[in-house]
C-alpha cells in the first residue's frame, strides 16, 4: 500500500530578509538526514508576513522559485511553501508546489486576512489546487484559509487524501489554530499538514510554531510548540482508507458548490 513521506520546517524568518531567510532554509534542507518526498515551509518564508508587497514581490521567473527549482531538484523532492509574487498590477500570496523535475504548480491564497489589513495587499485566490503524488491527492492551503471549512470540504467523496496548511500563525490565537487543523480532519476524513512559523516579527507579533500533523480520525501523530524543529513522517495510504472504509461518512455529506 502506498506511503507518502513529507518533512516539516518549523523555523524562525528574518524580517524581510530574503537573503537571510533562503540561506538559512537552503541549511536546514541540506541537514535532513532521513530520505523524504516533500518538504513544507511555512507562509512568507523568504519575508515574514509582510505588508509591504511593492518592496518584495518576485515575478515567477524571479529569485526564489529558483531557489525553490535549484533546491527541489538538487535533493530530488517536492519543495512547497509560499511567497510573494506580482502579476500585472496585482500581488499574491502564492503557494508555490516545486517538482523534483524544476516544474511547478502554484496555489494563491483565497482567503486575505482583512484583520491585519491582507486585502488592501494582495489580491485573493480563486481556485483550488489539488495536487498527485504517488497515487496521493493533497489539498494545498494557506494560513487563514483554514478559518473557512467549506474551501477545504471534500467535493467529493475522497476527492482528496491529505490538507496542507502553510501558516504564519500568532500565538495569541494559537488555540483556534490547533483546534481547526483537528476539525479538518475528522470533517474531511484525511490527513492534516499544518507548519507554521516561530519567533516574533516586524510587528513584534510573537509566533510559538505549533506545527501539527494530524491523522483522519483527528490523532495528533506530531506536535511542536514553542521551538525550531525539522520532523520527518511517514503517511500511511492502507490507515486512510481503513478509517475511510470502516467509518463511510462521506457518503452522507450535503451536495454543494463553491461560487467564484
Amino acid at each position: 500500500m502506498s506511503t507518502l513521506t513529507l518533512t516539516t520546517i518549523q523555523t524562525n524568518l528574518q524580517w524581510e530578509n530574503k537573503a537571510a531567510n533562503l540561506q538559512l532554509l537552503k541549511e536546514k534542507i541540506n541537514s535532513i538526514g532521513e530520505k523524504t518526498e516533500i518538504i513544507v515551509l511555512p507562509e512568507m518564508f523568504s519575508t515574514g508576513f509582510t505588508m509591504q508587497p511593492q518592496l518584495f514581490a518576485e515575478t515567477m521567473e524571479g529569485e526564489t522559485v529558483q531557489w525553490m527549482r535549484d533546491i527541489a531538484i538538487a535533493n530530488k523532492v517536492i519543495l512547497t511553501g509560499s511567497i510573494i509574487i506580482k502579476e500585472g498590477e496585482h500581488y499574491f500570496n502564492r503557494l508555490i508546489w516545486m517538482l523534483p523535475n524544476g516544474e511547478l504548480g502554484y496555489y494563491d491564497k483565497r482567503h486575505l486576512f482583512a484583520y491585519g489589513e491582507e486585502d488592501k495587499h494582495y489580491t485573493a485566490g480563486k481556485k483550488r489546487l489539488i495536487a498527485s503524488v504517488k497515487g496521493w491527492k493533497i489539498n494545498l492551503q494557506v494560513c487563514y484559509d483554514l478559518r473557512f471549512p467549506v474551501w477545504a470540504r471534500q467535493q467529493s467523496e475522497a476527492e482528496y487524501d491529505a490538507l496542507i496548511y502553510v501558516a504564519n500563525w500568532p500565538e495569541k490565537r494559537i488555540r483556534a489554530w490547533k483546534t481547526l487543523l483537528c476539525a479538518r480532519a475528522i470533517e474531511n476524513q484525511c490527513y492534516v499538514v499544518g507548519v507554521n512559523r516561530v519567533g516574533n516579527d516586524g510587528n513584534n507579533i510573537y509566533h510559538s510554531g505549533d506545527s501539527l500533523i494530524i491523522d483522519p480520525l483527528g490523532e495528533v501523530l506530531y506536535h511542536m510548540p514553542d521551538a525550531e524543529d525539522i520532523f520527518t513522517i511517514t503517511l500511511e495510504k492502507e490507515k486512510l482508507e481503513e478509517v475511510r472504509k470502516r467509518f463511510p461518512f462521506g457518503k452522507d455529506s450535503d451536495q454543494f458548490t463553491i461560487l467564484p
